[in-house]
C-alpha cells in the first residue's frame, strides 16, 4: 500500500510517524487509522491540518526512553504548555499532583477518557498547593501500560466537549492491541547530594526506591474484528526527605519530602462487532493508590503536643487511600447514512484518611495516637450520544451533533469524634458557648490545646450534595476550498443549581502553500463551581511563619460565609489564538499565540483574622484564629506562545530526531472581586502571598529540547528542560519573598535491543542533581511546604537512576 501521509509530531521522545512524499510500503501496524483528532470530530482530519494545535504524544515511546512512571510527570517533562509539580505537607495534594494547562485552574481543563469525559477528582485543593480552591482530575489514575498516546488540545474548546474545557482538553487513548503480551519492569532509585556544594540534605544517600511492573495483553474476541486489551500495573515507591541535616538546615518541618506510595491498576478496553455496522465497547478502570506522607513536626513544647506521649515532639503521618473506578460502555452504529455512537460513562473517586503518630491534645494522655479522620467522594455518570455525516457541500462538509446528560454527586465522610473534637478537662466535647476556662491549657506554655488529630483533623461533618447537567452540541466543518476550511461550533448547557449557558467558537486554517498554513480561532467558556467549591468545610490548623494557627474553611452556603462572601456564580471566558504550521517532511514548525481571559476565578480567599471587624467577634468566640472562603475573587489576562520546531535527519545508519518545544506564558490578575462588606480590604482578600500563588502556577517560560539518535538495536535519548525562575511571598508581606532562579534538568538514556522481544534502557533523570534554590531561611518557617524548597519547578526529589526492561511476547 503506497500512500501520501502528513507528518505528527509526538513531543518528548520525538519521531515523525508518518513521512510527507513517501513512497515507502507502510506495514500494516503504521496504517493511518479512521479516527479523529481531539479538536476535531472529523474523521478525515489530521492533527497538521486541524484548525487549532494538538499535540499528540507517543506514551510508549515517551515512557521506554525515560525514567517518568507517572501520566502527570511524563507531561510535565514532555507537554511545555502542561504544569504539575509534586507537592509535600498538602494532605491530600500529597497524594495526587494538581495539574495545570497553560497556567490557568486544574478544573479549566477537561479530561477525555477516549473522547468521553472522565471523572474528576474528590479533592479540592485547600492549601500548600498549586490551584488552591480548585478541584480536578487525576490522570495518575490511569496506568502508563493502559495508554496508546495522548492528544493535548491547546486552546479553549467549551463550545466542542464541554464549558469548562476553558484551558483545553487532555484525551487519554487506551491501548487496542489485539494480540501478544507487552510487558515492564522499572527499577530507579535517587542518587543525590544537596544543592551545589552543601552537604547532604538527607538521612540517607538512596532514597526514593521505586519498582513499577506492567503488563499489558491484546487478545482477540470473535472471528469479526473485536478486541480484547488489559492492562495491570503495580508500583511501589520510597518516600524521598530532603532537609533532615539540622546542623546544616533548620526547619520547622523535619521530614519535607516525596510521600510514599503503592498503586495497584486495572484498565480494560474492549470492543466486540455484534452484526454488521453495530459496535459495542466498554472501558473498565480501578485503581487503588495507598501513600504515606509526613505532615508538619510538632516540637515538644508545641501546643498540639503531649510530653508524657511524645517527649521529643512528633512528626504525623497521613495514611491516604485512594479509590477510583471508571466504567464506560457504548454502541455504535449507523442510521440514515449519520454514524452515530450512544454511551454511558461513569465514575468514581474516594479519599479516606488515617492519621497516625499523631494525638489529640485536649485528651492529654489518654488520646489514641491514630485516628480515622474520614474523607471525600466524588461520583460522576454521563450519559449521551453523537451523530456525524459528512456532506458533499463544496469539498466538504461534516456535521457532528450529539446531547450529554451528567449527574454528579459529592459526599464527605465525617470522621471519628476523636479526630475532630476538642474536650474539656472532663472529657466533654467543647462547643462555642462553652466558657472559655474549661479548655485544657498546655503547661509549658500556657496556651490553650488545638483539638482534633494533629497533622490532619477529622471531618466533623457530614454530607451528601448532587446536580445534574444537561448540555447539547453541534460542531461542523466546511472546506470551502481545498486549502481553506472553516469551523463553527455551538453548545447549549444548563445546571440544576446554576441555570443556562450558550458557549460558541469559530475556528478557521488557510493552506497558503503545500507547506504553509495559517490558523486560529476564538471561542468563549463557562465553568459552573463545582460542587465542592459549594460545600466543602474544613477547620484545620496550619504553620505560618512557623505559627500553629487554627483555620475554619467556611463552606460557601455557611452562616460564617453568608455574612461576607456572595455566593459562588459562574467562571465566563473569552479565547483566541493564532498561529501557522510549516512543514517539508524533515521540518515541522507550528507557532501559536493565544489570549485567554477569565472572568470572576473561583479561588481561596485569604486569612480573615479576629481582628477583622466583619467577622474578628465570631471568630473569636468560637476558639478560631482565622477564617477563609470560596469565592469568585479574581478576573485574569493571561497571553502566550507555543513553539515547536521538530527535525528528522538520517546520519550514518542512524536517524537522528530533534525537537525543540517551548511556551512563554503571561498571566496577570486584572481585577480584585471584593464583596460590598469588604471593599477597602483587598490586601485581605486576595493577599500578595495569595497572588503569588496564583500567578507562579507556571512559570513565564519553559523550553523542551529532545535529541533521539537510533542506529541499529542502539538508542540513545537526551532532554533537557528549561524552567523559568519563581517568586513566592511569605507571611510578611510582599517585602518577604521566596526567589527560586531558573533551572535545567537533564535527561539522559541508552537502549539496546537484544531481539525483537527484548530491549533494555538504562539512564537518569535529572542527570546533574538539580533542585530549586535553596531557601537558607527556612528556618523561619516561611515557605509553604515548611522545608528547605518549595513545590516549584523540576520538583525537589534530585537525581534518579533507573533501568527499565520491556518484553513481549
Amino acid at each position: 500500500m503506497k500512500l501520501k501521509y502528513t507528518s505528527v509530531l509526538f513531543l518528548g521522545t520525538v519521531s515523525m510517524l508518518y513521512s510527507q512524499n513517501t513512497n515507502d510500503t507502510i506495514s500494516k501496524e503504521s496504517k493511518i487509522e479512521e479516527v479523529s483528532i481531539t479538536g476535531s470530530r472529523n474523521k478525515k482530519r489530521t492533527v497538521t491540518n486541524t484548525p487549532v494545535p494538538v499535540d499528540v504524544i507517543d506514551i510508549k515511546q515517551v515512557s521506554q526512553s525515560t525514567g517518568q512512571i507517572e501520566v502527570n510527570q511524563l507531561l510535565q517533562f514532555s507537554a511545555p504548555s502542561f504544569n504539575s509539580n509534586k507537592q509535600s505537607g498538602s494532605d491530600g495534594a500529597d497524594a495526587t499532583d494538581p495539574a495545570t494547562l497553560r497556567g490557568l485552574g486544574p478544573d479549566q481543563t477537561l479530561l477525555l477518557l477516549n473522547g468521553k469525559r472522565y471523572h474528576q477528582s474528590s479533592l479540592i485543593n485547600v492549601f500548600g498547593t498549586k490551584g488552591r480552591g480548585n478541584t480536578g482530575s487525576d490522570m495518575n489514575t490511569i496506568p502508563i501500560g493502559a495508554i496508546k498516546r495522548i492528544e493535548v488540545l491547546r486552546d479553549g474548546a467549551s463550545a466542542q466537549y464541554g464549558s469548562d474545557a476553558i484551558a483545553g482538553v487532555i484525551n487519554v487513548i487506551l491501548n487496542d492491541r489485539s494480540q501478544g503480551f507487552e510487558g515492564n519492569a522499572f527499577y530507579g532509585m535517587n542518587l543525590f547530594k544537596s544543592p551545589g556544594n552543601k552537604d547532604v540534605v538527607s538521612d540517607h544517600k538512596v532514597d526514593g526506591t521505586t519498582f513499577d511492573f506492567s503488563g499489558n495483553l491484546g487478545t482477540k474476541i470473535g472471528n469479526k474484528g473485536g478486541f480484547g486489551n488489559f492492562t495491570v500495573e503495580f508500583v511501589n515507591k520510597d518516600r524521598t526527605i530532603r532537609n533532615a541535616n539540622p546542623e546544616k538546615y533548620s526547619s520547622p518541618r523535619e521530614r519535607f519530602g516525596d510521600a510514599k506510595s503503592q498503586n495497584i491498576y486495572f484498565f480494560g478496553n474492549v470492543e466486540l462487532p455484534l452484526s454488521d455496522g453495530l459496535k459495542f465497547y466498554s472501558r473498565q478502570g480501578f485503581s487503588y493508590r495507598k501513600t504515606n506522607a509526613y505532615a508538619w513536626t510538632r516540637s515538644p513544647d508545641a501546643d498540639g503536643n503531649i510530653p508524657e506521649v511524645y517527649p521529643n515532639g512528633f512528626n504525623p503521618i497521613e495514611d491516604t487511600s485512594i479509590t477510583d473506578f471508571t466504567f464506560d460502555n457504548g454502541l455504535k452504529f449507523k442510521v440514515a447514512s449519520w454514524d452515530v455512537d450512544f454511551y454511558n460513562a461513569f465514575g468514581s473517586n474516594r479519599f479516606t484518611y488515617q492519621i497516625d503518630n499523631t494525638i489529640n491534645a485536649t485528651l492529654g494522655i489518654k488520646s489514641p495516637t491514630s485516628f480515622n479522620a474520614g474523607g471525600h467522594s466524588l461520583l460522576q455518570n454521563t450519559t449521551g450520544f453523537n451523530a456525524s455525516k459528512q456532506f458533499k457541500v463544496l469539498e466538504g462538509l461534516n456535521v457532528a451533533l450529539g446531547s450529554e446528560f451528567r449527574y454528579e454527586e459529592f459526599e464527605i465522610i465525617k470522621g471519628e469524634e476523636a479526630s475532630y473534637a476538642m474536650y474539656d478537662v472532663n472529657g466533654n466535647i467543647v462547643t462555642p458557648d462553652t466558657p472559655e476556662g474549661l479548655f485544657v491549657t498546655n503547661p509549658l506554655s500556657g496556651d490553650v490545646r488545638p483539638g482534633g488529630s494533629q497533622g490532619f483533623p477529622g471531618y466533623s461533618q457530614e454530607f451528601n450534595k448532587n446536580r445534574n447537567n444537561f448540555a447539547a452540541y453541534v460542531d461542523t466543518e466546511l472546506d470551502i476550498t481545498k486549502d481553506w476550511m472553516i469551523s463553527v461550533a455551538g453548545r447549549f448547557e444548563n445546571y440544576s443549581d446554576f441555570g443556562s449557558t450558550l458557549n460558541g467558537k469559530f475556528a478557521t486554517r488557510y493552506a497558503i502553500t503545500p507547506q504553509f498554513a495559517f490558523r486560529g480561532s476564538v471561542s468563549t467558556g463557562f465553568r459552573a463551581p463545582s460542587l465542592a467549591q459549594k460545600y466543602y468545610s474544613l477547620q484545620f490548623t496550619n504553620f505560618q511563619g512557623g505559627n500553629l494557627v487554627t483555620i475554619q474553611l467556611a463552606a460557601n452556603d455557611s452562616d460564617l460565609a453568608k455574612l461576607i462572601i456572595p455566593q459562588l456564580k459562574q467562571e465566563t471566558s473569552l479565547n483566541g489564538s493564532a498561529g501557522f504550521t510549516f512543514n517539508t517532511g524533515k521540518f515541522t514548525a507550528t507557532v501559536d499565540g493565544y489570549y485567554i481571559k477569565v472572568k470572576d476565578r473561583i479561588v481561596l480567599t485569604g486569612n480573615f483574622t479576629q481582628e477583622d471587624d466583619a467577622i474578628g467577634d465570631i471568630l473569636a468566640a468560637n476558639h478560631i484564629d482565622q477564617a477563609q472562603f470560596f469565592s469568585n475573587a479574581i478576573d485574569t489576562r493571561t497571553k502566550g506562545v507555543d513553539i515547536i520546531l521538530s527535525y528528522t535527519e538520517n546520519i550514518g545508519s542512524g536517524k537522528l530526531s530533534a525537537t525543540l518545544a517551548g511556551n512563554y506564558n503571561d498571566m496577570e490578575i486584572t481585577k480584585i472581586n471584593t464583596s460590598e462588606k469588604l471593599k477597602g480590604k483587598e490586601d485581605i482578600y486576595l493577599s500578595a502571598r495569595e497572588r503569588a500563588f496564583i500567578l507562579a502556577s507556571a512559570p513565564k517560560t519553559k523550553v523542551n529540547l529532545n535529541l533521539n539518535y537510533k542506529i541499529d538495536k542502539f538508542n540513545a535519548n537526551l532532554q533537557l528542560v528549561r524552567f523559568d525562575k519563581v517568586k513566592l511571598i511569605g507571611y510578611n508581606g510582599a517585602d518577604d519573598y521566596q526567589l527560586y532562579g531558573a533551572k535545567v534538568t537533564t535527561d539522559l538514556s541508552f537502549g539496546y535491543e537484544f531481539s525483537k522481544s527484548f530491549n533494555l534502557t538504562i539512564g537518569s533523570k535529572n542527570l546533574f542533581n538539580r533542585y530549586p534554590t535553596l531557601q537558607t531561611a527556612a528556618v523561619d518557617g516561611n515557605t509553604e511546604s515548611g522545608g528547605i524548597f518549595d513545590p516549584v519547578q523540576m520538583g525537589f526529589a534530585g537525581r534518579q537512576a533507573f533501568a527499565r526492561l520491556n518484553f513481549k511476547f
